[in-house]
């Protein structure tokens, strides 16, 4: 046991993963934590209070305290943090006490979003805290050479927004975030089964519609999946069958969306660097990068390469955690 860890946080909406600098990543678990509302005490966190959602007596709730990459509920996320890491702690071997912690942050948060998640680490212990944007962290957990002067686009869809960075030598040159990703997609199909339908299903539901048949382009092979939900008429349980096609077209709003992130990103791109991205196009990382068809239809829209990250969910806690390494260098860029 050494007494000063060093660790890498992926503060996801959807996940949180912790990356150790001796171990690789030592968690991976949804950003859910279950709360007894009379004792305020939390009863499960990670893929326990998962499992719970939906499906729980009225004292207890499952609350997902991060909301579009951001903190939205301060103590709980904290209380979620302290779970987590002791558990890391027990299950892995790793001291976690007064550790040196890298989080990445979304690029488009505010100086008092990333000072409730400064505060919520520090909380827990740790010796010194860094931060670092989410589009830097991705693009080196994607094995990008990020301190070179070359131009590296990061396109990472995660659970609360999707980011958008153009990274050269270290810092980011032009970025934007959008408050569209992985939730939202979910609650498209979630208002299209209930507008259509007159059935309501839950997040988990439209979770595992969105992984089995959505698809980003609308040249595909069409699917269908039975689905189980309430019917808002009779209030009995109801079966229905849904189609690929008609998912395409429920989530095509929110794709555009990232795509116009994606377009205005690159607009800002200085002339100098726009050769690069002819030439060694752009990369995708995070869960939504998984999406069916997500990958050639952003390449049929914008004429570049596009590339998958080696591991798209793990890459921003692989950077994270290999950033403890760059810290000093990613800060002085930034400055």
């Amino acid at each position: 046991m050494f007494s000063n860890a060093e660790i890498g946080i992926d503060l996801g909406t959807a996940n949180i993963l912790i990356y150790s600098k001796s171990k690789g990543i030592v968690l991976n678990e949804p950003s859910v934590v279950a709360i007894d509302i009379n004792t305020k005490q939390v009863v499960a966190v990670g893929a326990d209070a998962k499992e719970m959602i939906g499906k729980t007596p009225k004292n207890i709730v499952p609350i997902r305290p991060l909301r579009d990459g951001v903190i939205a509920d301060y103590d709980v996320t904290a209380q979620m943090l302290k779970a987590l890491l002791k558990k890391v702690s027990k299950k892995a071997g790793i001291s976690t006490r007064k550790p040196t912690v890298v989080v990445c942050t979304p690029s488009g948060s505010t100086s008092v979003e990333r000072r409730a998640i400064h505060n919520a680490v520090t909380s827990y212990g740790a010796k010194n805290v860094h931060l670092i944007e989410e589009p830097v962290a991705a693009a080196i957990g994607a094995d990008l050479p990020v301190d070179e002067p070359t131009a590296n686009v990061v396109v990472d869809i995660g659970g609360g927004t999707s980011e958008v960075g153009i990274i050269s030598f270290g810092g980011v040159v032009a970025c934007n975030s959008v408050r569209v990703a992985g939730d939202s997609l979910d609650d498209e199909i979630i208002q299209y089964v209930r507008k259509q339908y007159n059935v309501l299903i839950g997040e988990h539901t439209a979770e595992q519609i969105k992984m089995e048949i959505a698809y980003a382009h609308p040249k595909h092979e069409e699917m269908t999946m039975d689905i189980r939900g309430r019917d808002m008429v009779t209030g009995l349980p109801k079966t229905i069958e849904i189609t690929s096609m008609e998912i395409y077209h429920a989530i095509k709003e929110s794709l555009e969306q990232i795509l116009d992130t994606i377009r205005a990103t690159l607009e800002e791109c200085p002339p100098e660097l726009s050769g690069d991205i002819v030439d060694r196009g752009i990369v995708l990382t995070g869960g939504g990068a998984l999406l069916n068809g997500m990958k050639d239809w952003i390449a049929d829209k914008i004429n570049v390469p596009v590339h998958m990250a080696p591991n798209p969910l793990e890459s921003v806690a692989i950077g994270t955690g290999r950033a403890l390494k760059m810290i000093t260098k990613l800060q002085k860029a930034a400055k």
